[in-house]
This record gives structure tokens, C-alpha cells and sequence, in this order.
């Protein structure tokens, strides 16, 4: 059986919208758009595609996965990172009638709990998601999330989407992986603690 890992950038004050470009999500009139980048460093990069190639599928929101189609679908397969997200599959939760494009997408439709630990089950690693924050959310309302492997990154934004909402259910983890990077990007991965309830 697989796991449901949550790999998200986060300002020390929670927000995860729009990290990599300005035009990547203004929604609300963010204005922050493209904060990770003065502290994406050597540690981060390796990180982050390590996860990618490790993964053996992604679980995303219809809007991550067309921005990550837009950016990753053609671009160059050489590099470790772009083959493993262009041949692994992708889970795709929407409610658009739309196709996905991508190579090795599969639409996840209907009630969002039984249909992900479907995948879960099916899995023989962990179904990895990036941004996604409406599914994020979705996910941690419904106990859902193995492991949070989160970026802080050292920035306050003060506006913004947040990763929790106020539906999420209490959940205890145990913090089991800290890295600081030269940039000071704390690297934290937090794997869920059952039997705490």
C-alpha cells in the first residue's frame, strides 16, 4: 500500500499561493507572486527532485496540473526530474468534463475519500502532491495525508492562500527529517502519528 505525501513551499506564515511566478495564481489580488525564488539554492533544487523522481505517481489539483503540464510537459527530458513527472502517472482531481493532455493522466472523479484511498491502496509508493491547494485542504479535512514534507521558506507574507484550513481535522505527526539549507530554507518532513487521537 502507498502513502499520500503533501511536498509544499510555505512562508513562515502559512501561505503557499503563487510561489514560483507572478502570474502563477493572483487570486484575491495577490501581489507576491514568486517568493521561493531569492532562496531556491543547490539543497532545495536536489530536494525537490529527488521527491519528483522517488515518486511513483502525482496526485494533483485541476489547476497545479495544468500549470505543471504547461511547464513540465515538453520540457527537456534529459533531466531526471522532467522523464520521471512525464512517464509517472498522474491523478488528476476535477470536476472539469475537459481532457488531460499529459502523458499517463487519469481524471479522479466523484467522492474525494473513497477515491483516493482507492489509489492509496492500489500504490506500491507514495502518490506525492504538489500545491494543490484546494485538495490539500480537502485531504487534511479528511485525514488523508501520510507525510507533509514542507519548505519554509523565510519570508512573511501577510495575505495569501494558506495551506490549512479551519475544516482540517486535529491530526498529530511525528517530525521525522530537518534540513536547513544555506539559504535558510528549513526542509521539515512530519509523518502522521496514529493512536495520538
Amino acid at each position: 500500500m502507498g502513502r499520500i505525501a503533501v511536498v509544499n513551499f510555505l512562508s513562515m506564515d502559512g501561505v503557499i499561493q503563487s510561489p514560483l511566478s507572478p502570474d502563477e495564481d493572483r487570486d484575491g489580488g495577490f501581489e507576491h507572486g514568486g517568493w521561493v525564488l531569492p532562496y531556491v539554492d543547490g539543497t532545495v533544487n536536489d530536494f525537490m527532485e529527488q521527491e519528483t523522481v522517488a515518486a511513483a505517481g502525482m496526485l494533483l489539483g485541476r489547476r497545479s496540473y495544468d500549470i505543471f503540464a504547461g511547464a513540465w510537459a515538453q520540457a527537456d527530458p534529459a533531466e531526471p526530474a522532467v522523464a520521471a513527472m512525464n512517464a509517472m502517472p498522474k491523478y488528476v482531481v476535477t470536476s472539469s468534463p475537459g481532457t488531460l493532455a499529459w502523458q499517463n493522466s487519469h481524471p479522479v472523479r466523484g467522492e474525494l475519500a473513497p477515491a483516493v484511498r482507492h489509489l492509496r491502496e492500489a500504490s506500491d509508493g507514495d502518490l506525492v502532491v504538489f500545491g494543490s491547494g484546494t485538495l490539500v485542504r480537502g485531504l487534511a479535512g479528511l485525514d488523508l495525508v501520510d507525510e507533509y514534507r514542507l519548505l519554509v521558506f523565510p519570508v512573511v507574507l501577510g495575505a495569501g492562500k494558506r495551506m490549512f484550513g479551519e475544516a482540517s481535522l486535529p491530526a498529530h505527526f511525528t517530525l521525522t527529517g530537518t534540513v536547513a539549507t544555506p539559504s535558510g530554507v528549513a526542509m521539515l518532513s512530519y509523518t502522521r502519528a496514529r493512536g495520538h487521537e
